[in-house]
């Protein structure tokens, strides 16, 4: 027969886990308010004119492309970092710092030679530009995040060569772009869930967070961060169909003691 003390701290992890599950779901009837609230109360996007600013030329196979790089007060900006401290993290984690930019549609020009040509124009937050213009690693990093979301957005190839001209702002004409309302509404964040005590950080970037935030009026979108705990290559994902419950497992990387 066991021994009922040996029973005690299971009992008592799975009455803690069980709570913890209670409170997530708990928030997440909570989130779900929100969100029908939000498409409700909220307008979908606002439009903006994006002001000029400079002008890069690069191309593709299809011919000469023009990125005309402008900017906006409507747009949010990027956290507030030295470039130090932006160095830092991309070399740790290139995704862990992100320049909220709007990709406006393709539209056809033509070039100084009167040659037919594509442009794109793509804005940024006013005050970051004006920071940008300054330094010359943060407008290649514009560039290059830039290139790459037009190339995802619609994919294309874009050559990763690129000049700027030096006497035109911008080509061809700047139209006005639509956009979120808000910054991307974050209705909740759920910090720690469950954790040991021996995993629980209260400081430092270990710390885990759960994000979930309407992307568009029919797409629900969670972000998990979990820098340094998980191993990312035995975690799994599992939908259940019949409760509506989604199921992450994510094994966590030893703590040294």
């Amino acid at each position: 027969m066991a021994d009922s003390k040996l029973l005690v701290p299971e009992l008592s992890e799975e009455e803690t886990m069980g709570a913890e599950r209670a409170r997530f779901e708990e928030l997440l009837l909570q989130a779900s308010k929100e969100l029908q609230q939000t498409q409700t109360s909220r307008p979908e996007s606002t439009q903006i004119q994006p002001q000029p600013g400079f002008c890069i030329k690069t191309n593709s196979s299809e011919g000469k492309v023009f990125i005309n790089i402008c900017h906006s007060s409507s747009i949010p900006p990027p956290a507030d970092m030295t470039e130090d401290e932006l160095l830092q993290m991309l070399e740790e984690d290139q995704a862990g710092f992100r320049i909220p930019m709007s990709l406006g549609e393709p539209h056809a020009e033509l070039d100084a030679k009167g040659q037919g040509c594509t442009a794109f124009d793509v804005a940024v937050n006013s005050d970051f530009y004006r920071r940008m213009q300054n330094s010359d690693f943060l407008r290649e990093l514009v560039v290059t995040i830039a290139r790459e979301g037009l190339e995802d957005k619609y994919t294309l190839q874009l050559n990763p060569e690129w000049r700027m001209l030096k006497n035109r702002s911008f080509l061809g004409s700047i139209s006005q772009q639509n956009i979120r309302s808000q910054q991307r509404p974050r209705i909740q964040e759920l910090g720690n869930l469950y954790a040991p005590d021996s995993l629980r950080l209260e400081e430092g970037p270990e710390k885990p967070h759960l994000n979930l935030w309407l992307e568009a009026p029919d797409l629900l979108l969670a972000e998990i961060d979990l820098p340094k705990l998980i191993n990312s290559d035995e975690s799994k994902a599992a939908f259940h169909r019949k409760r509506k419950q989604l199921l992450v497992a994510m094994p966590l990387l030893s703590v040294p003691s």
